[in-house]
């Protein structure tokens, strides 16, 4: 480890956009941990459905942080009978798991945009949408960044390494506080606990976007 010798120290428990702008900052390169924010992606919305929709993204890159598809198809179901469009998204490899779970909630097909975008196409229906449902991966991310309420279900890694940073009420960090293997081959058990209703009272609870449009405005 002799290259990062003298170079920034890693400290454990600290938040990750706290962390590497302060890498950055002790690297000589100036770095403002709040400047989150992104433009709406500029173009067409290639699918004009996701206004206001509430936004499923039922994938990420581990099994230990991917919630079980019919919770998730519980939620979308609950969402339908508030009348709220719902859409599902992830990539091409997720295409199978999304339609799974627009299979269980009684979805058309084509609410199942999995694999139909590219990342700034995703990019738009998250600026797009109404709300976020998913887990702890880049979606929840990007939500952050372009200010869209959003409901996200931590397992094995806490929201408060990984998590919308403190100041942005219009996000809902679902955790049971028990850190696990967040690479696992199998659902982390903290995840597990997680149930649907508490799920859909955090989607209760959530702003709507005008609501949050006015506090940045503020800010």
């Amino acid at each position: 480890m002799s290259e990062s010798f003298g170079g920034p120290q890693w400290r454990p428990g600290e938040h990750e956009t706290a962390r590497w702008c302060r890498l950055l900052e002790e690297s000589g390169v100036p770095a403002d941990p709040g400047r989150l924010d992104l433009r709406r992606p500029p173009g067409e919305l290639s699918h004009p459905a996701a206004r206001g929709a509430t936004l499923i993204h039922p994938g990420a890159a581990s099994a230990a942080r991917r919630w079980p598809p019919e919770r998730f198809a519980a939620v979308a179901s609950a969402e339908l009978e508030r009348g709220r469009t719902v859409l599902l998204t992830g990539s091409r490899g997720e295409r199978a798991l999304a339609a799974n779970v627009a299979r269980r909630a009684g979805l058309p097909p084509d609410a199942v945009l999995a694999g139909g975008t590219d990342l700034l196409g995703l990019a738009g229906l998250v600026a797009a949408a109404g709300r976020i449902v998913c887990g702890d991966t880049g979606v929840a991310h990007l939500a952050t960044a372009l200010g869209v309420p959003s409901v996200v279900l931590f397992g094995p890694t806490s929201p408060e390494e990984w998590g919308p940073p403190a100041g942005r009420p219009w996000h809902r960090a679902l955790w049971r506080g028990r850190a696990g293997d967040p690479h696992g081959a199998r659902p982390d058990s903290g995840l597990l606990e997680l149930e649907v209703e508490d799920v859909l009272s955090a989607l209760r609870d959530l702003p709507e976007r005008a609501v949050v449009g006015a506090a940045k405005a503020v800010a």
